[in-house]
């Protein structure tokens, strides 16, 4: 087994997070998953929801997938399968994906419009992965039934209700009023799954809805305010992080996909909005209401996708603010230690088929935090809404995609963009941060140049880059790229090339739901935040040693590079 730093690894982050996906399916329902787990009871309890059908299994067979190409393991055939197939269920002979009525607690059957994004995000991911033409033909028909359902007037396209029946729209007077509520929940998250596809099939019908769906947010509904502040209307359900997060990352990606820089300036007025609102570190809130003292890791999520796709797009200075999140809150919401979660010994206080007490830390370990403190699993304050579900399904799936978003962006091409340890056909990046600023590079082809990031904080001065050929430092004409990357030209196949850089050590101020929380810093990592957490505190666990320890691990070199 190879011996490399013991850093973050994203790839065993992302198979930890196996477990719970794994874990959430409940026999006494037929597989249906639970949605949501509180973690604080005594014993802790795991409960379905009525997001359990459409938007569970699309988020959950969506982590499949990409941990399954993030690992190279197929060891989750079996999960995936289950998920695959009841997903495929679930669609109704219109096209629609819809979730089961459950009369007992008064849930109609309906096509509901958040559940169609997650169900196109996971087919879509099934046919980029694997070429399935199954998952084609049922896309092909989704995206057709998204095309006409929507209301179409001359100058905006709109859903005008969160639920679709097969009776059709449940209230004709919302379309008579021209009554889209909340947008970005129903169409602007679309558009993101909507521009995958037609980029891996060339489907003209989900690039058309795009580009109306583009137009709705921007030009016509008011989401977003001038400045690119979120609309706090309770109409828009109080400016909520994760439906306006999630479709900047759409209207991002259709940005880049047209050319459309004036589209791109929107996505970053309200993007670097967004980031006053978080932490450097990455805690969001979760609305701007009663939920703004709760952070979704589903938002943290869309800030990592929007921040890759503006900084793919040239944006390069979000690189550092994409590493932050990824180091930080992302890895740090994930729930690895269960020495706090009590669970029952046997099934006497089960609600079969509605909550279970049984092993309950033990199916939900690896996953990220439902509804977290900025110091804190938990989030159990006296504002807002108090303590809620401290997992949730959707986070659980969330947090593998954004696990992804930062491995895929890792290496592009020539490009290193976080340092962060990955391995590609080309070259292998293994990192030694925190502990030392040190990066070596091992490279497995000839290539013309390799270009690496090199954070703000680490300066030029004293970037040293040794090689076999000779070192040289960040003083040295020729030793900078025109777009700011640190230039190693020309490296060999078998070469180690080793950058290292100082590291140093910083405090910080940050403001999350109007409270302040000191921060300590060594570099992007926080090592330390006052106060500490009480359930399942965060950031108090981490050591910085004199050099990076190491450990003995094969890293994944997928045969098959796919991105999104």
């Amino acid at each position: 087994m190879p011996d490399i730093p013991d850093t973050v690894l994203l790839e065993e982050r992302a198979e930890l997070a196996m477990n719970a996906v794994a874990g959430l399916p409940d026999a006494d329902l037929g597989g249906i998953p639970y949605f949501s787990a509180d973690l604080l009871a005594r014993p802790a309890t795991l409960q379905h929801g009525d997001w359990d059908w459409g938007s569970s299994h699309g988020r959950l067979l969506d982590a499949c997938l990409l941990a399954r190409q993030m690992t190279g393991k197929d060891t989750w055939r079996e999960v995936e399968d289950g998920f695959r197939t009841r997903l495929v269920g679930f669609f109704g002979a219109d096209g629609l994906s819809y979730r089961q009525a459950r009369p007992e607690r008064g849930w109609p059957a309906n096509a509901n419009l958040i559940d169609q994004r997650a169900v196109l995000l996971s087919l879509t991911t099934w046919f980029v992965s694997d070429g399935d033409p199954e998952a084609r033909k049922l896309v092909d028909r989704h995206v057709a039934a998204l095309k006409r359902i929507a209301i179409k007037e001359r100058d905006v396209w709109f859903y005008p209700a969160s639920e679709y029946t097969p009776d059709g729209w449940p209230s004709p007077n919302a379309i008579a009023l021209h009554l889209a509520p909340d947008p970005a929940s129903f169409s602007g998250r679309l558009i993101m799954p909507l521009l995958r596809y037609h980029q891996a099939t060339g489907n003209e019908d989900a690039l058309e809805l795009c580009g109306w769906f583009a137009r709705l947010i921007v030009h016509k509904s008011g989401v977003f305010n001038e400045d690119g502040s979120f609309n706090a209307a309770r109409a828009y359900r109080s400016g909520h992080f994760h439906t306006r997060l999630g479709t900047l990352e759409g209207l991002a990606r259709y940005a880049r996909h047209t050319g459309d820089h004036e589209l791109t300036a929107f996505v970053r007025r309200a993007y670097d909005w967004a980031l006053g609102q978080a932490t450097a570190f990455g805690w969001t809130p979760g609305d701007l209401a009663d939920q703004r003292y709760e952070h979704e890791s589903c938002s943290l999520v869309d800030l990592i996708g929007t921040g890759t796709t503006l900084a793919a797009s040239g944006h390069t200075a979000y690189w550092g603010v994409v590493e932050r999140f990824l180091r930080n809150h992302l890895v740090e919401s994930q729930l690895l230690d269960l020495g706090w979660v009590e669970s029952a010994l046997d099934t006497s206080g089960d609600e079969p088929g509605w909550t279970t007490h049984v092993r309950v830390g033990e199916r939900v370990r690896g996953a990220f935090a439902g509804y977290g403190a900025p110091n804190d699993f938990v989030c159990d304050v006296e504002l807002g809404r108090g303590h809620t579900a401290d997992v949730q399904a959707c986070c659980v799936g969330s947090g593998v995609r954004g696990l992804f978003w930062g491995w895929n962006s890792i290496v592009t091409g020539n490009r290193i963009n976080l340092l962060l340890t990955r391995a590609t056909r080309q070259v292998t990046v293994l990192s030694h941060l925190p502990h030392e600023g040190r990066v070596d590079l091992d490279v497995h082809e000839d290539l013309p140049e390799l270009r690496m990031r090199v954070p703000d904080w680490a300066g030029y001065a004293k970037v040293r880059v040794s090689r076999g050929t000779g070192s040289f430092d960040g003083t040295q004409p020729g030793a900078w790229a025109p777009d700011g990357y640190l230039s190693i030209p020309a490296p060999r196949a078998g070469e180690r090339v080793t950058v290292t850089f100082p590291v140093p050590e910083t405090t910080s101020t940050e403001v999350a739901a109007g409270r302040e929380y000191q921060v300590r810093w060594r570099g992007d990592d926080v090592i330390g935040i006052s106060p500490e957490g009480t359930a399942r505190p965060m950031y108090s666990g981490r050591k910085v040693h004199p050099t990076a320890p190491r450990r003995n691990y094969e890293l994944a070199r997928p045969a098959k590079e796919w991105t999104w």
